[in-house]
């Protein structure tokens, strides 16, 4: 859809693309701006903003694309408030985007999900739980605790070196 709205300039196609992600960007605005109405306005803001400039950037992945526009966006309000950036990190943090595309189904090809089935089944066993139930089922980091009966430090831990093996893993199995 993102082609054809670059090729053809029909803004339904850019409309249609951004209103599959609007629940996630006003998650992140909301995350970072802690005001309902302002989370609203600023998804909308997001959207009039980049519907001329997105002709300027090269998107791989729009939806890790989108995230951090929309973060960036949240970011640069808060700094002409002058408000202070709190984020509650235990409850229900977002990791990373950088392994992110590779668990979106939709971005992906036969090859890179033969690649992460297999890289997923040579994890440690806690490494592959908690990056399965974060990244796959959705679940925060304290519905991991609760259910696995980790720690919220070992969750973190497993989840950060379970994204690094499972890189370093799909890497070398794509190449």
């Amino acid at each position: 859809m993102l082609q054809q709205y670059c090729q053809s300039g029909q803004t339904e196609y850019f409309g249609e693309l951004y209103n599959r992600y609007i629940p996630l960007l006003y998650g992140v605005c909301l995350k970072y701006l802690q005001d309902e109405a302002k989370a609203q306005d600023a998804v909308m803001q997001l959207f009039e903003d980049l519907l001329p400039k997105v002709y300027n950037y090269e998107i791989r992945v729009f939806r890790t694309w989108l995230y951090r526009v929309a973060k960036n966006h949240c970011l640069q309000i808060l700094r002409k408030e002058n408000k202070e950036i709190s984020i509650d990190y235990a409850v229900n943090f977002v990791e990373s985007d950088e392994i992110l595309h590779l668990l979106d189904e939709e971005d992906k090809g036969e090859e890179q999900i033969n690649a992460l089935n297999h890289c997923l089944e040579k994890l440690p066993e806690n490494q592959r739980i908690s990056i399965i139930r974060f990244f796959m089922e959705e679940m925060s980091y304290a519905d991991i605790v609760e259910q696995t009966g980790y720690t919220l430090n070992n969750v973190k831990s497993y989840i950060q070196n379970g994204k690094r093996n499972l890189k370093i893993c799909i890497k070398k199995h794509i190449l």
